[in-house]
């Protein structure tokens, strides 16, 4: 009996529920999603408009549309769990910002009721009353917050998080721009200090991918996201080394690399996500892992 083909990739996004089908799986998810309140989201996409220093590059939003009009996209994509990450950027508007996700997860079949946070002295009574109303997944941005992981006002909410064993989405890597708290230094004194610490590391931590790698092989809990890696845009700037993906197979098949997208936020279609992860050719059973397995384990999903 000869093994089933490979899934083919996707072309476009209609032919992802076909690339599920060929898996044997139930869906995609998806740990890195952004909904976020009408108002700031305005306010992101006026940014990504006007190219901003953080974001260093045109970059037009290609899922510009209503939340409802993107849901029903997901679901039509196949995305079966989702998160809604937004993140503080200055004092006072976390716990505000957990509210509207929080909600939006309640009202939203198959969105992970999400969170955030930012060092303040109001933080861990906001994160442990997210945590109490069932928040699933936080996200912190070192690059647009502005701040160290290490900042001593953090550290109840770290320990909170590595007791809880609530993954936390954390853009700790220098892509696009780096600043002087991205990185895997800044990333790794964290860790040596909260080591049980469930962190996702978002875009697989580009540009240092390798440093992220021996991370996520170090530390029991520490994952990585796939977000924008292995798509033509994403390659141009920040290419992933081809020595190191039979180290991200490992990591892959271990549970440790999930699908990440950024939708709605990105310059091409979602299914150049899953496009670029099905040509990197790491076998069916990777795509299985990082596409559903590895997040329904760390989730509880259905």
């Amino acid at each position: 009996m000869t093994d089933p083909a490979p899934a083919i990739p996707p072309a476009e996004d209609e032919r992802l529920p076909e690339f599920c089908r060929a898996l044997g799986l139930p869906g995609l998810a998806d740990v890195h999603v952004h909904f976020l309140p009408p108002r700031l989201l305005r306010r992101v996409w006026a940014y990504f408009d006007a190219a901003g220093p953080l974001v260093g590059t045109e970059w037009p939003i290609r899922y510009r549309w209503s939340d409802a009009d993107r849901v029903a996209h997901l679901r039509r994509l196949g995305v079966r769990a989702f998160s809604a990450l937004a993140y503080a950027h200055r004092p006072g508007m976390a716990a505000e910002l957990n509210r509207w996700t929080l909600d939006f997860a309640r009202d939203t079949p198959g969105c992970l009721a999400s969170a955030t946070f930012y060092p303040e002295p109001e933080a861990p009574g906001y994160v442990e009353a997210a945590l109490a109303e069932g928040a699933r997944v936080l996200k912190v941005h070192l690059q647009v917050g502005g701040f160290a992981p290490t900042d001593p006002a953090l550290d109840p909410v770290w320990g909170m998080l590595s007791d809880a064993g609530v993954p936390v989405v954390v853009h700790a890597g220098h892509a696009p721009v780096g600043t002087a708290n991205t990185g895997p230094d800044p990333f790794a004194a964290l860790l040596a200090r909260h080591p049980r610490l469930t962190a996702v590391v978002a875009h697989l931590g580009a540009p240092d991918y390798r440093a992220f790698l021996d991370l996520a092989e170090t530390y029991e809990r520490v994952r990585l996201d796939t977000t924008m890696a292995f798509t033509p845009f994403f390659d141009q700037f920040v290419p992933f080394p081809a020595e190191e993906l039979p180290r991200l197979r490992e990591l892959g098949l271990a549970g440790k690399v999930l699908l990440g997208s950024d939708f709605p936020n990105i310059p091409y279609p979602y299914a150049d996500q899953v496009t670029g992860l099905a040509r990197l050719d790491l076998g069916d059973d990777w795509l299985r892992a990082v596409c559903w397995n590895s997040a329904a384990t760390l989730f509880n999903l259905p």
